[in-house]
């Protein structure tokens, strides 16, 4: 086993910070006010029409804060993060999922430890890169075929579109929001339970 000695990484510059937490935020408004939504009968934490209106409002505001995140990545160091390496890309993904299912029980050394080039692990990578740039993409383009109904097609293989887009964004949504869980659990295995927190206050990394 190798002792990789403690040290604190600047990984996360302002931009990156403001916009996470704004995204989360963001994304914690919608998944409450979705299910308020979704569940408005008895209603669930928010009443039916204020869940609507902030609903909506967020979704816009996600929308915006993506943009941003997108223009970031295309002009700043940030996107090369999420460009994932094809060949051997499968073994280091399995190798990754062996470390959290039984390797981190054995206190062994992380098998890819960040570094200023390595912000993501494998499984980190893949996950943000199928939610960054399909899974949101999904929600705001369904979510804005909802929000205005007459831009959506009135039928696709005999099904109603309309009934198709609201599908879509329900599913995708129950996607994000268990990605958002598994995420949040995630940054608790750090150098301590709180220190991947205190990473977007600060924008230090504290590696074991």
């Amino acid at each position: 086993m190798n002792n990789h000695s403690s040290e604190r990484l600047y990984l996360y510059p302002l931009w990156i910070r403001i916009w996470h937490m704004i995204n989360a935020v963001l994304c914690l408004i919608l998944i409450i006010t979705g299910l308020s939504i979704q569940f408005s009968n008895p209603s669930v934490v928010v009443k039916f029409k204020t869940a609507i209106s902030v609903h909506n409002i967020a979704g816009v505001l996600l929308a915006i804060n993506y943009i941003a995140f997108f223009i970031g990545n295309l002009f700043t160091t940030n996107g090369h993060h999420y460009i994932m390496p094809v060949r051997g890309f499968f073994k280091r993904l399995i190798i990754q999922i062996r470390y959290y299912t039984i390797g981190i029980f054995k206190k062994e050394n992380p098998p890819f430890p960040i570094t200023p080039d390595q912000k993501f692990n494998p499984l980190q990578q893949f996950t943000y890169v199928a939610t960054m740039y399909l899974l949101v993409p999904l929600i705001v383009l369904s979510g804005f075929g909802l929000l205005y109904p007459e831009m959506t097609l009135k039928s696709l293989l005999g099904a109603s579109g309309l009934e198709l887009t609201d599908f879509l964004h329900v599913t995708v949504g129950f996607f994000i929001t268990l990605f958002m869980c598994i995420h949040i659990y995630f940054c608790t295995i750090g150098k301590t339970p709180a220190s991947n927190f205190k990473s977007m206050i600060n924008g230090f990394h504290e590696s074991h």
